[in-house]
């Protein structure tokens, strides 16, 4: 038996065993989920094609969102696991366009740490089944990062830099993105930027979209001129009132946060009460996860949390993680997943439904391509 054949069959009956259905969606979906979601920069990884009305289809790249379709589509109300193993096709640098991936997906249920806790462990557990003994396991927390921005009140925009740094790997160096963009950047826009600066936000509201009236711009780039006086204004705020020094050096503080679950969960509260904020929610339900990965055997002190690990921050919404094999010199993971819980409101779901899952990429744990 082929060994991509047998890795496959090994995690769809370990996942079996635990309750997850085996969903197996269409290889052609539609391509403008993918686009809406991950944004234009995926077109140039997907493999498309167009349908006789013109409508985008591609080669399925991944599993997450054509299983969450499918399961908006059954209607089902109670809650529902999925597990899945097969060909994707992405571009991919210095690897192959069709590869196999396998995962598991978790939709409805409430009981939101011990669902994180249990696709975290059997994606450890199938590894492990495939060969991986001691994974390098990294973990993150999107929940806590945000509930601390909220508590800081860090404006959106600075806010929105901020993520995109931790996202490109950036470490305690994000919090640079903190400050307002450059003179030279707002060039174009310096006067009217200084007209915007003291006004009253109904007012300036309707004085930017007066400029963008009379220089007839309804819309830009799928903005409508409200949105884009939205951002001129919050510009504006920011070079009034830019973020300050106490705020940036806490959250770089915050983002070097590093080591096992439990160190690194004192240390957030530790810095949370220095600056008298409230994040003692988001904190006791990371403990609570911590508690119950404990309680399915994950070696806990095998875990590596840090504050600055980022996954896609647009996508995920709670606890991220990753599956690394120290042998693979491309660093590249071999598993990974987390918390989604507003993607299947954003697919078309009736309803707010909580979500949580993961992917292995079993080319990279096998040594197989498909």
């Amino acid at each position: 038996m082929p060994a991509s054949r047998a890795s496959i069959e090994t995690v769809i009956a370990l996942f079996a065993g635990e309750g997850y259905e085996h969903a197996e969606p269409a290889i052609l979906q539609p391509a403008d989920v993918f686009l809406d979601l991950s944004g234009e920069d995926i077109r140039r990884r997907i493999f498309m094609t167009q349908d006789a009305d013109g409508r985008d289809w591609c080669l399925r790249p991944e599993y997450t969102i054509p299983v969450a379709l499918d399961h908006i589509a059954s209607g089902r109300a109670e809650p529902a696991a999925y597990a899945y193993a097969g060909p994707v096709f992405r571009m991919r640098s210095g690897e192959p366009g069709e590869f196999l991936q396998a995962g598991l997906e978790s939709f409805g249920r409430d009981d939101f740490t011990a669902t994180d806790a249990e696709i975290m462990a059997l994606t450890i557990e199938a590894t492990a089944m495939l060969g991986l003994a001691e994974p390098r396991i990294v973990m993150g927390d999107v929940a806590v990062l945000g509930a601390l921005l909220d508590g800081l009140a860090v404006p959106q925009g600075a806010r929105r830099r901020l993520v995109r740094a931790v996202v490109q790997g950036k470490g305690t160096d994000a919090v640079d993105a903190l400050d307002p963009p450059a003179a030279d950047g707002d060039a174009a826009h310096a006067g009217l930027l200084k007209a915007l600066e003291g006004q009253d936000p109904k007012a300036a509201r309707a004085f930017v979209e007066d400029v963008l009236s009379i220089a007839g711009i309804s819309t830009v780039g799928g903005r409508s001129a409200a949105d884009i006086a939205e951002r001129f204004l919050a510009r504006a705020a920011e070079r009034e009132n830019p973020v300050n020094g106490d705020v940036k050096a806490l959250l770089a503080q915050v983002l070097a946060v590093s080591g096992d679950p439990d160190a690194a969960s004192a240390s957030l509260r530790g810095l949370a009460d220095q600056a008298s904020l409230d994040i003692g929610r988001q904190l006791d339900a990371f403990d609570e996860r911590t508690g119950f990965l404990a309680a399915r055997g994950v070696d806990i002190g095998a875990i590596r949390f840090s504050a600055g690990f980022a996954r896609n921050l647009d996508y995920y919404t709670g606890f991220i993680f990753e599956l690394h094999d120290t042998a693979r010199g491309d660093g590249k993971p071999v598993a990974g997943g987390g918390r989604y819980d507003n993607v299947l409101g954003r697919l078309g779901a009736r309803q707010p439904l909580p979500a949580v899952g993961a992917s292995l990429w079993l080319d990279r744990l096998t040594g197989d391509a498909a």
